[in-house]
């Protein structure tokens, strides 16, 4: 008896951290994955070569002939782009990544989603080993690569499935935020700012998606909620229908810093001294809240303990990428005035100076929508690097001003990296800011270094 012919996905915007999780996943479960997409860079494009996954170079529709099964389309695919064109006018059945998701991963499955302005990846990934170190084995899709597994999703052994909950939008066709696909039973809500002008015009309209999330999680299920975020509060206060546990709450779970770690206290009472790899009071704050999450659905207190000081954290999350004449390099995907000040805060804890390299990447930054705040989120930098990219639309020098004579902006990356290498000095550590390739300057400044 011949064997079923596998179904042919093919994914538009493959490229992207959510996709190229989709693909992983979607290769696991047996289908056959092509993808399309414009720009590739590792992680993930790396992560596809080595999955065997095919990547086409642009939205050819070629690409599409002989038409796959179904089209999964990123929310990086507008309308006039050439292949959405061709699978508009060929009739072709196609859906969103976080729809065919729900439809073919998380179906019946006991999802665990992590929300937020910042910390998602950090805390879906350390989430997500938690569960796995506890003998749970859940499968997970992470906006980026958890070093303790290498894969940025798969699909996992058992009921349990941790996502990264993205509140940015689900496709040109679907405007409702990625997360309303996921139906969660336990669901952290790390923190809320306003972010991503590009779709949103204000906070409120970001709290109104965060409370569309609120409304899919079950009445048996749990929300593990930042207890100091007052936007949390408001967006709680519109209607809930589950438990509620805090973290960074007398009421709930607190961490107080130890050298080396923290003591944890749950609901007034002490746990005792948790030894921790991650820095930094952001940091504590996600651990809190996947420790929380983690006990929802049975994992020991004892044995989250013990696999926190396993996690590896995640690939662009500080992460050191070369050292030359006694100065570390490493990368980080902050590009929001909060992260960036929480990332360079935990740097600065380590003692040494602390040089930020920053490139104004984002829609949201791009546009100047932070650009206001960016001054205040690099106070603890000693020397600020600022690529002034040609399609910024502020005014760096003004915007930055406050900063003082710690500032320097470029229009060009050469005469940045040069200012860079000539200001390090040994004990330095240069902190590379941006949610982009950052035209490879990582590496360029490992070399300027050794120069």
């Amino acid at each position: 008896m011949s064997q079923a012919k596998p179904k042919h996905i093919h994914i538009l915007g493959i490229c992207g951290t959510f996709m190229a999780g989709i693909a992983a996943i979607a290769r696991e479960a047996g289908y056959k994955v092509t993808g399309s997409d414009a720009n590739a860079w590792p992680p993930m494009s790396t992560q596809l070569e080595a999955l065997g996954i095919t990547l086409m170079q642009g939205y050819e529709p070629s690409h599409l002939q002989p038409a796959p099964d179904v089209v999964v389309v990123g929310n990086v695919v507008t309308r006039g782009n050439p292949a959405m064109e061709y699978v508009l006018n060929a009739g072709l059945p196609y859906i969103s990544g976080p729809q065919w998701l729900a439809e073919n991963v998380l179906q019946g499955r006991h999802v665990l989603a992590v929300a937020g302005t910042h910390g998602k990846t950090t805390t879906t990934s350390l989430l997500a080993w938690l569960l796995d170190y506890a003998g749970l084995e859940p499968g997970f899709l992470v906006g980026g690569v958890p070093v303790n597994f290498g894969v940025s999703a798969r699909l996992g052994k058992s009921k349990y499935f941790v996502i990264e909950a993205d509140e940015y939008d689900t496709a040109f066709f679907d405007k409702r935020s990625k997360f309303v696909h996921y139906h969660p039973r336990t669901a952290i809500l790390n923190n809320l700012e306003f972010d991503h002008a590009d779709i949103f015009p204000d906070l409120a309209a970001i709290e109104r998606q965060f409370h569309h999330l609120i409304r899919t999680v079950p009445g048996e299920g749990r929300l593990v909620v930042n207890g100091t975020d007052a936007n949390l509060a408001h967006v709680l206060q519109q209607g809930c229908w589950s438990s509620v546990e805090h973290f960074d709450h007398v009421d709930g779970w607190q961490a107080e810093p130890r050298e080396d770690g923290f003591e944890l206290y749950v609901k007034g009472r002490s746990k005792g001294i948790v030894q921790t790899p991650m820095a930094g009071a952001h940091n504590r704050s996600n651990t809190l809240a996947a420790f929380a999450a983690a006990t929802h659905v049975g994992a020991s207190l004892d044995k989250l303990i013990e696999g926190l000081a396993a996690f590896h954290s995640v690939k662009r999350r500080l992460e050191l990428v070369g050292e030359a004449r006694g100065v570390k390099v490493y990368d980080d995907f902050a590009h929001h005035p909060t992260a960036i000040e929480v990332t360079l805060a935990a740097v600065k804890e380590q003692g040494g100076r602390v040089l930020a390299v920053l490139e104004p990447r984002s829609n949201t930054m791009r546009m100047g929508s932070h650009a206001q705040e960016l001054a205040r989120s690099l106070r603890d930098a000693d020397r600020c690097f600022v690529y002034a990219r040609p399609d910024l639309k502020w005014d760096a020098k003004s915007a930055l001003k406050d900063v003082g004579s710690r500032l320097h902006v470029e229009q060009a990356l050469e005469p940045l990296i040069a200012a860079i290498a000539a200001e390090a000095r040994e004990g330095d550590r240069i902190v590379v800011m941006s949610n982009g390739d950052f035209g490879g300057i990582h590496q360029k400044l490992v070399d300027a270094l050794k120069g």
